[in-house]
């Protein structure tokens, strides 16, 4: 007997096609989170170059590892859009599809004939997302939305950083990210309320840079609006709850200490040899502590100096404090937890290992998986023309004779 490999679980955006026609991060990210999942992704870039991504940071024989991720389950179709048959075999694709993902500047997908009203009759069903800076209406709708521009406007880089610093920057874009990300889920919203209104239900989802990160402003609207409170900038802390922040150990390493509970703070105190604070009745809650944090960040910053990371970070585990070092890559990489719960995956490049992120969120019955890293410029352009759209080889050499493919 002969045993098979077990089938793969199936994943639950199976079935669903998807155009990805954006560029570099919040629209790829979006369709990478789909693809992860199952659906059919398949992306269209311009011939020569492609996404700019491919060229970015690191490179491997010319091409990016980040793009090796973001590229990953995508099927890449080149497609000139300044030409007119471009734009035609553009438009027959997003006929065939669930889902089209562009990040274009409002107005792009319009002057190439290509924007929602253009598919109302022939794909009523078609979920429409549109990824920007600050969203397809408004005065600001036409303003170059880069994420870094956006997350200043959103409120996050303003209370990212020091008192009285210059707002810091994550080296992350993270804006884009943030975007891609609420893109996904409006996009799984919307095949959602399709599924139940009827295949004729499609929509257009709306998202914009800025009111992605101004989602996670918690709860800096109302404090404002109820009281006149500006939550300002506050270094490794966070305003209003104490003791939390990040102290240096002895060794030169960073721990992150979270002890606002009530009863963990007599714990962590204790600790760290400090009973009298511990008892303390005025620090007994985090107004209390509020009022009396340069204390406290003091007391825990003289312990923490006074003993390595790792003899900190057992003794507070072993005193139930909720505690952390501050990691790195190589560290993440190295963490026995992070191998167990799976989140490294290897693919092969050029018959070369390398490991990408798994994706997230964890479905345990239907989990995403990655089936190839992002692959080269144009490689699934005659297959997908051929399967979806059934062009016959003869055209498709002509189409590459002309350079639209």
């Amino acid at each position: 007997m002969t045993e098979t490999a077990p089938k793969p679980a199936r994943r639950p955006l199976e079935g669903v096609r998807v155009i990805e026609m954006g560029q570099l991060i919040a629209g790829p990210f979006a369709g990478c989170l789909m693809g992860y999942f199952g659906a059919e992704v398949i992306k269209v870039e311009p011939p020569g170059g492609g996404d700019p991504l491919r060229g970015w940071r690191v490179l491997d024989d010319g091409t990016s590892f980040w793009w090796r991720s973001l590229g990953r389950n995508k099927k890449s179709v080149t497609l000139d859009l300044k030409q007119p048959e471009g734009r035609d075999l553009a438009r027959r694709l997003i006929d065939s599809a669930d889902v089209l993902i562009e990040n274009f500047r409002p107005g792009v997908m319009e002057a190439w004939e290509l924007g929602p009203d253009a598919f109302k009759q022939s794909n009523p069903g078609l979920v429409y997302a549109r990824i920007s800076g600050f969203g397809q209406t408004g005065p600001y709708a036409n303003k170059p939305g880069f994420a870094s521009v956006c997350e200043g406007m959103s409120g996050f880089r303003y209370v990212n950083g020091f008192p009285n610093q210059a707002p810091v920057r994550p080296n992350l874009s993270i804006g884009d990210s943030i975007a891609g990300l609420h893109a996904a889920l409006g996009i799984v919203l919307a095949l959602f309320e399709r599924q139940g209104q009827g295949e004729g239900s499609g929509q257009v989802v709306d998202v914009a840079l800025y009111e992605s990160m101004f989602n996670l402003m918690e709860a800096v609207v109302p404090e404002y609006d109820g009281a006149g409170v500006i939550r300002e900038p506050s270094g490794t802390t966070v305003t209003g709850i104490v003791p939390t922040n990040t102290y240096r150990c002895r060794d030169g390493k960073y721990v992150v200490i979270g002890g606002n509970g009530d009863s963990i703070f007599k714990r962590l105190m204790v600790v760290a040899g400090y009973p009298e604070m511990a008892d303390d009745p005025r620090m007994a809650t985090n107004a209390g502590r509020v009022v009396h944090q340069q204390a406290i960040d003091e007391a825990l910053a003289n312990w923490c100096e006074s003993l390595s990371s790792p003899q900190v970070l057992e003794q507070l585990e072993q005193a139930r404090v909720p505690a952390g070092p501050i990691y790195d890559v190589a560290d993440m990489m190295a963490d026995p937890h992070f191998q167990e719960r799976g989140l490294f995956e290897q693919v092969e490049i050029n018959g070369k290992p390398l490991k990408i992120p798994a994706m997230v969120p964890r479905l345990v019955d239907t989990p995403g998986r990655t089936d190839w890293p992002g692959s080269t410029l144009g490689s699934h352009t005659e297959t997908v023309l051929q399967e979806v759209l059934g062009i016959d080889p003869h055209t498709f050499s002509q189409l590459k004779t002309s350079g639209v493919v």
